[in-house]
């Protein structure tokens, strides 16, 4: 299938590193896509963490066990993870206005399904495969986040690209939200009044892309960048440290409500009432941590991050064995934040290091930036959807707490070991001084990652 390449709709020449045009009708541009752009990835979060809003309706009528419930919530973390790789490449392939478009229209699709299935008697596997379907919420983020990069200059990106996620991840709390509003009024017994208002929305937002977004004629797919960043260990990486924030905040934010059900004993309507506060709180800070990034350098806020999440995972975990909700919501609230700071400086860091590696090449000016472009583009699918497979491991993490030894400690623990693995990483690969090599050629210069 070939996409013509021109119309109204196409934007044929790009250059947003040029200061006259980017002050000549450049920032004009990209603000206005990026504004709908958050408005499409934020109704595809929500429907991705659709099913952690869904469990809390299902009583014991249902016949589901807590543990089968975790796996429900992790089944949209694997898919949307994986989905993110083919996301990626559809922006260059389709167009990122055109592709809005289609990602957009596709919610309908495990939104109206759910809104069939979610009855007592419906089989477990139904509800699994339904469930399944809310990844292509979550494939949203990679072609939403690939296609802004691209309109934005370098020094820009981490503003832009934190807004963007953060606009988007706070589709998970107002789906929390609006199922505590439906608990709350209606009952547990009318789960379909939530799948009733996002339909609507839905639709919106496929018309807000087709009417007001743009798509970038220079931006192409690249075989061979997309070979060449899976081969660049930067790029494997990244994807360790998006594990550690976003993993972290997708997983929490799918599985808060369950915890607190299991742990601590909540009803539904209690649960709800305390699960959508850390996901706000996490989305509203993402651009923050973008825009520390660009102030201090990535690698400098994502190892304060990492450090500050151990020391809040050992407070989660204090208040577990002592069984004090308010000490472990005041940790775990804390993780949301922390995580959401995260993925702003994470994100961040991929274009800088991409960058990075261009100017240790030897390359300057507008080729440093077309090569950290080129590189960044082809990583990012990737590095989104291993981040996102993270969420998938703090669910199974749970369920296997859960179902062994009945509290989400063990759970806890692994996450400290894996923050404290992440901070490591970020301190040896982006900051730890180096003693210059007065005979190392321009290849072989090591990048100064320390302002990534």
């Amino acid at each position: 299938m070939t996409v013509a390449r021109k119309g109204k709709r196409w934007i044929e020449e790009w250059d947003p590193e040029d200061a006259a045009f980017w002050a000549g009708g450049g920032e004009r541009i990209a603000r206005r896509n990026l504004w709908f752009s958050v408005l499409s990835e934020h109704i595809g979060f929500s429907v991705w963490s659709l099913w952690s809003v869904m469990v809390l309706f299902m009583g014991p009528e249902y016949g589901v066990d807590p543990a089968g419930k975790f796996f429900l919530v992790a089944i949209p973390t694997l898919v949307g993870g994986v989905l993110r790789v083919p996301y990626t490449f559809a922006v260059a392939r389709f167009g990122g206005r055109n592709w809005t478009v289609m990602s957009a229209a596709l919610l309908l699709v495990p939104t109206v399904a759910a809104a069939f299935v979610i009855t007592p008697g419906t089989s477990y596997t139904t509800f699994m495969v339904v469930a399944a379907l809310t990844g292509v919420g979550g494939g949203n983020f990679a072609s939403s986040m690939t296609n802004i990069n691209a309109f934005f200059p370098l020094h820009r990106k981490g503003w832009a690209l934190g807004l963007n996620a953060g606009g988007g991840n706070i589709g998970v709390p107002v789906v929390q939200l609006l199922g505590l509003l439906v608990i709350g009024t209606a009952g547990a017994a009318h789960p379909r009044i939530v799948l009733g208002v996002y339909l609507p929305l839905i639709v919106l937002a496929a018309l807000c892309a087709a009417l007001f977004m743009d798509n970038l004629a220079p931006v192409t797919n690249d075989t061979g960048a997309a070979k060449e960043a899976a081969r660049d260990p930067q790029t494997w990486i990244m994807s360790l440290l998006y594990i550690g924030t976003f993993g972290s905040f997708i997983g929490y934010s799918f599985a808060f409500g369950l915890v607190l059900q299991n742990q601590f004993a909540r009803t539904p309507l209690q649960a709800a009432s305390l699960t959508f506060i850390g996901p706000l709180l996490g989305s509203l800070v993402r651009p923050v941590g973008g825009w520390l990034a660009d102030r201090f350098g990535g690698a400098r806020i994502t190892l304060g991050t990492f450090a500050a999440m151990a020391v809040a995972t050992g407070v989660v975990i204090a208040a577990s064995v002592r069984e004090s909700l308010p000490v472990f919501l005041v940790g775990f609230i804390a993780l949301f934040v922390l995580s959401g700071l995260g993925n702003g400086s994470t994100y961040k860091m991929i274009p800088a290091v991409f960058h990075a590696k261009a100017v240790s090449r030897g390359l300057a000016g507008e080729a440093a930036a077309a090569y950290g472009r080129r590189l960044s583009g082809a990583a990012m699918g990737l590095i989104g959807a291993v981040g996102a497979l993270g969420g998938l491991g703090i669910n199974l993490a749970f369920r296997q707490a859960f179902a062994t030894a009945g509290s989400g400690t063990p759970a806890f623990v692994s996450f400290l070991a894996c923050y404290a693995l992440c901070a490591a990483v970020t301190w040896v690969v982006y900051l730890r001084p180096t003693a210059p090599e007065p005979a190392a050629t321009d290849e072989a210069q090591r990048p100064a990652y320390a302002e990534v």
